[in-house]
């Protein structure tokens, strides 16, 4: 330990110059850092989604949705099959257990989906994978700005015209 002080102590142009040299380094890796304000802690899923117009929610559960679920059952790594069924719309949600790649478990869910359109008849619809996307992806953040308006008149119209659109 004194040798290393006495070598320290000695050459100390040296040891400033280390220390610069980390320094600098440390600042450059800090610069491309990626950190996420909000991680991304959902799990890996994958949506099936299909548009199946002029049929009631029973129809396109019955139709679409169930063979879907049906088709997905029972792959690696399965955790659960959520689904929602609308007015001509089928999404099915496939959600892996963590660990899964993003990409094997879309390749997982594009080889049953051949099983699924074979089982929903040509004029009900056919299904397709939703956009590589996570539970978070789908938050979109906005600042509404502008001259000559108040904080009030921009919460108002925030509130009334802008959420009711979205």
């Amino acid at each position: 330990m004194e040798r290393i002080i006495n070598y320290a102590v000695t050459n100390r142009f040296l040891v400033t110059a280390g220390f610069l040299m980390a320094a600098f380094a440390g600042f450059q890796a800090l610069r491309g850092l990626t950190i996420d304000a909000v991680p991304d802690i959902t799990p890996v899923q994958v949506q099936v989604l299909t548009r199946a117009p002029a049929l009631a929610p029973l129809e396109v559960e019955q139709f679409i949705t169930y063979p879907v679920e049906a088709a997905m059952s029972g792959l690696p790594g399965l955790k659960e099959i959520r689904s929602t069924s609308r007015y001509g719309l089928s999404a099915v949600t496939v959600i892996f257990e963590e660990g899964v790649d993003r990409y094997f478990a879309r390749q997982l869910v594009n080889e049953r989906l051949g099983e699924a359109i074979d089982a929903i008849p040509a004029e009900m619809g056919e299904p397709a994978m939703g956009p590589l996307t996570t539970g978070l992806g789908e938050i979109y953040q906005f600042v509404v700005r502008g001259e000559g308006y108040s904080p009030m008149e921009l919460r108002t119209l925030l509130d009334w015209e802008i959420a009711f659109r979205l």
